[in-house]
């Protein structure tokens, strides 16, 4: 899977911490209250509104993998849109292929 950049470099300098960090967003991405795919879309919406045009396109692929539709990343980008504007917008259609 294809992880951030920064993962990466965490990864190589402390990988102690970054498995840290996978347990953590293990634990809080699977399924609950909420279905693991509803968390993911949320955190798609999360990286437009904060304008991280790489976590956008890495976390869609996410989205895909636990089954998000196209039609169901198309509408977190345009509500991406409605609540952060043009730049939340811009940063969101790095979920497109």
């Amino acid at each position: 899977m294809d992880r951030p950049a920064f993962i990466e470099r965490l990864d190589k300098h402390d990988r102690d911490f970054v498995e840290q960090i996978r347990g953590l967003s293990n634990m809080l991405m699977t399924d609950g209250a909420l279905p693991a795919k509803t968390k993911t879309l949320m955190t798609l919406l999360g990286e437009a509104l904060m304008l991280r045009d790489e976590g956008v396109r890495v976390v869609a692929g996410v989205a895909r993998g636990v089954g998000a539709t196209e039609a169901e990343i198309q509408e977190t980008v345009r509500l991406a849109f409605l609540l952060g504007g043009l730049p939340a917008l811009s940063a969101g259609t790095n979920a497109y292929k």
